[in-house]
């Protein structure tokens, strides 16, 4: 049975016998804090503004003098100071607000006034209780630090810690401004589905639920690619959704079972198009957001002045190795490489073929060095099974991937639209799957139909909005930019 605050409750009982309803009907709010600065701004005279503003929040401060007092109350714009005098609001009102406990809502009515300090305040007409806090506030000095249990419990992170609040509202600027990027360049925004009858668009291992009534499997988008390619055959030739998706892997600083994602399809572009249009929406959105292009993550400067780097797959990996371009195409000479620089390597457990091992080798050598933002091209065919091959050389892939401070935030590239070279990929995904790799795709018969009607060329690509957050609010993990992150049970 759940435990409630003796105290708390307590009080809450005595309003009840006091015939106060300590959870009433709420009246609208006329007046918030940061309107509240904005109409004293440069005013001498705030009596002509009127008294019959009506204010409401949080009470997170109280000072009691007698026969009046103070309060700092929070709404979900800022902390507003409140004046309550026992003459103006009457000694019943008064009383109330003597027998009021930090954490209540509370609605305020009056006037704008300063302080001899000159802080700007509300000076009451009347206090009512809107609704009774029965649970304790975090230690006023220490406030909620504990980050374990800021993500737990969100809703008290949120009016404690201005800076979380500050936070959220970035990450809703930062999806504001996609959404009009995209929309000012005739891109049309769709939803495809959450549940799916085969998981698909990326190589990942899926969440699997039922379907009762149809009785059938579905599994949780890993993502919405093949949908959204499915819309392009359509002749939507433009889309974009920004849409949650849903891995059953591992949790860490980076990764959190449930994310959020942009992805986006243009025909008849090419992945140099992308480039262009990421670096643009890049740089556009961190002036917007941030005020200017050199920002600090973490402690390491990160310039996002236009132009990117750009820098291919082959030679990354190469360099990392210390050898020429063109001994990265010998396996022995890879591995040779590998071990001498990780002798600890577990050698049989090596990848055994080129572009696998070009992953490993990426993965853990070249991926934490891309601090600035840095186009990385060329990626090999076989770690990208749903992009088009080069024509020029048909074991690399005409794909890129943004790294920012040593993680990925955006994949892109020109699209396969070939179905019978579709086809083949997903059975060698499907025969991994057999295999025991959990994370392979499996084969999407539906998907081979729509591109056999013909999809133009097109080219796509996706973005991590939770990462992107994370650098732009200089936040040290995932969990600290998802409201209500994945977390273990308590035990």
């Amino acid at each position: 049975m759940y435990t409630f605050d003796p105290d708390r409750l307590a009080k809450l009982e005595a309003l009840r016998a006091d015939g106060v309803n300590p959870y009433p009907t709420g009246e609208h709010p006329t007046l918030s804090a940061m309107h509240a600065q904005r109409l004293a701004q440069g005013r001498d005279d705030l009596a002509e503004l009127g008294q019959d503003f009506v204010f409401a929040g949080r009470l997170m401060f109280k000072n009691d003098m007698g026969k009046a007092g103070f309060a700092r109350v929070l709404d979900r714009t800022g902390l507003l100071q409140v004046y309550v005098k026992k003459d103006t609001v009457g000694e019943t009102a008064f009383a109330a607000w003597k027998k009021l406990d930090l954490g209540d809502i509370v609605t305020v009515k009056g006037g704008l006034m300063r302080t001899r300090t000159g802080e700007l305040s509300l000076a009451a007409t009347s206090i009512q209780l809107s609704a009774k806090c029965i649970r304790s506030m975090p230690d006023k000095f220490h406030g909620m630090d504990d980050p374990e249990l800021k993500q737990r419990q969100r809703y008290v992170d949120l009016f404690v810690n201005e800076e979380t609040r500050r936070n959220f509202v970035r990450r809703s600027g930062i999806i504001r401004y996609i959404r009009d990027f995209f929309e000012e360049r005739n891109f049309l925004e769709v939803e495809t589905p959450m549940m799916q009858p085969i998981p698909g668009g990326a190589t990942a291992r899926p969440f699997v639920t039922h379907h009762n009534a149809l009785d059938m499997e579905l599994f949780l988008r890993v993502a919405p690619e093949l949908f959204l390619k499915r819309l392009v055959v359509g002749g939507l030739e433009r889309v974009f959704e920004i849409n949650r998706n849903f891995r059953n892997e591992g949790i860490d600083s980076t990764h959190n079972p449930e994310f959020t994602m942009l992805e986006f399809y243009w025909a008849y572009a090419r992945w140099t198009d992308l480039v262009d249009l990421t670096e643009e929406l890049f740089a556009g959105l961190v002036n917007d957001v941030c005020g200017k292009q050199l920002i600090t993550y973490q402690g390491r400067e990160i310039d996002f002045a236009a132009p990117f780097r750009r820098a291919r797959y082959d030679e990354l990996v190469a360099g990392a190795l210390g050898l020429p371009v063109a001994q990265a195409y010998d396996i022995d000479r890879l591995r040779f490489a590998f071990v001498s620089r990780h002798p600890n390597a577990d050698i049989p457990a090596l990848p055994k073929t080129i572009g696998r091992f070009w992953e490993h080798v990426f993965d853990i050598d070249v991926e934490k060095t891309l601090v600035n933002p840095t186009f990385v091209t060329h990626f090999p065919v076989e770690i990208s099974p749903l992009a088009r091959r080069n024509d020029q050389d048909a074991e690399i892939a005409d794909r890129f991937e943004l790294f920012i401070a040593g993680r990925e935030i955006a994949n892109g590239f020109n699209e396969l639209n070939d179905p019978v070279d579709q086809a083949e990929r997903f059975e060698a995904q499907a025969r991994a799957h057999l295999s025991g790799d959990h994370e392979a795709m499996h084969f999407d018969g539906d998907y081979i139909d729509a591109l056999s009607y013909g999809m133009p060329p097109t080219a796509g690509e996706g973005i991590g909005i939770d990462r992107l957050v994370m650098l732009l609010t200089d936040s040290p993990s995932i969990r600290d930019v998802i409201l209500f992150p994945t977390l273990r049970k308590r035990a």
